[in-house]
C-alpha cells in the first residue's frame, strides 16, 4: 500500500522546458515511475531527440511545442491537448533562463526576459491546466524554484528575485485552488550540474566552492531531483499545499 501512494500510472504529466536538463531528468524519472509524459519546448529538434530517447526506454511521450510565455499560445496549446488527447494530471513548470551580470549593470532588457520566463510563465502555464484539473477536482502542479527561492549570490539578483516570486505564486496558487482538489507546491534544487550551469561547472573555482559550501561536498545529480518530484506529483502527498521543497544538499540549512 504504501509504495503504491508513489504510482504514477495512469497519469499524464506536462513538463515545461523538458527538451534537456532537469526538466529531461525529470520527465525520465515519471515515466519509469509510470506517467504518460508531456514534453514541452521551444526547439522542436531538441523535443524529438528527447521524445525518441524516452521512448527508446519503453515511456509513453507527446510532444507539445509551445512557447511558455505567450498566454494565448499557451491557452491555445492546452485547450487542444486536453480537447483532443486527454486530461493532464500534473504539471511541472520548469521553464526558465539564466543571466549573469553585476547588479548595476544588468541589462534592462534581460531583467524582462527572466521575469517573463521564470514567473510569467508559471502564471501562463499553470492557470491555462488549473482551469481544466479545477473542472475534474483533481491536479497537481510542481513549480520548480530554486536555492536562490532562499539565498542570493552575486550577478544574479534578478534571478533570484524571480524564483522567491515562485515559491509565493505556488502558495498563491495553493490558497486559491486547494478547495478544488488541487495541490501546488515547489521544489527547490541546490546547485545541479545542468546546461543552464555549464559554466560554472567548467569553473575548476565555483566547483571547489560548491564542494566547501555544501554540506553534502559536491554538484547534485539531476536524477536526485526524480524522487522528490514523484513524491509532490503522486497521492503520497494528497495533504501538502504552498509548500517548498528544498533538494540542495544541505545548503539552505547551513553557514
Amino acid at each position: 500500500m504504501s509504495l503504491s501512494l508513489f504510482d504514477l500510472s495512469g497519469k499524464r504529466a506536462l513538463i515545461t522546458g523538458s527538451s534537456q536538463g532537469i526538466g529531461f531528468a525529470l520527465a525520465k524519472g515519471m515515466a519509469a515511475a509510470g506517467a504518460e509524459i508531456v514534453l514541452n519546448g521551444r526547439d522542436t529538434d531538441k523535443l524529438d531527440r528527447a521524445q525518441d530517447a524516452l521512448r527508446a526506454l519503453g515511456a509513453r511521450v507527446h510532444v507539445l511545442a509551445f512557447d511558455v510565455t505567450d498566454h494565448d499560445a499557451v491557452r491555445v496549446a492546452v485547450d487542444e491537448f486536453e480537447a483532443k488527447t486527454g486530461p493532464i494530471d500534473i504539471l511541472v513548470n520548469n521553464a526558465g533562463m539564466q543571466h549573469r551580470a553585476p547588479l548595476e549593470d544588468f541589462p534592462a532588457d534581460r531583467f524582462e526576459a527572466l521575469l517573463q520566463t521564470n514567473i510569467a510563465s508559471v502564471f501562463h502555464v499553470g492557470q491555462a491546466v488549473a482551469r481544466h484539473m479545477i473542472g475534474r477536482g483533481a491536479g497537481k502542479i510542481v513549480n520548480i524554484c530554486s536555492i536562490q527561492t532562499a539565498l542570493a549570490r552575486t550577478s544574479i539578483a534578478p534571478y533570484t528575485a524571480t524564483k522567491g516570486a515562485v515559491a509565493n505564486l505556488t502558495k498563491g496558487m495553493a490558497a486559491d485552488w486547494a478547495q478544488h482538489g488541487l495541490q501546488c507546491n515547489g521544489l527547490a534544487p541546490g546547485y545541479f550540474a545542468t546546461p543552464l550551469n555549464q559554466a560554472l561547472v567548467d569553473d575548476p573555482d565555483f566547483t571547489a566552492w560548491i564542494g566547501k559550501r555544501t554540506p553534502a561536498g559536491r554538484w547534485g545529480k539531476t536524477e536526485e531531483l526524480v524522487g522528490a518530484a514523484i513524491f509532490l506529483s503522486s497521492d503520497a502527498s494528497s495533504y501538502v499545499n504552498g509548500t517548498t521543497l528544498f533538494v540542495d544538499g544541505g545548503m539552505s540549512a547551513s553557514l
